[in-house]
């Protein structure tokens, strides 16, 4: 599957800020509180998360 402009947004967006990434890809969820706690431990955890989430959904 290729990816498309937003995937590529995505992506980029969820370096920076990775629970916007995850927000922007499945909205208000679980996902997205476990995230912020990832995030909130260590940010490279948050970052692969995001990633993982991006890249799976």
């Amino acid at each position: 599957m290729p990816f498309t402009c937003s995937d590529i947004i995505k992506i980029i967006v969820a370096i920076f800020l990775p629970p916007l990434g995850v927000f922007l890809e499945v909205g208000f969820s679980m996902v997205l509180v476990l995230n912020i706690i990832l995030t909130l431990l260590g940010y490279i955890p948050g970052i692969l998360h995001a990633l993982y989430v991006i890249f799976r959904y």
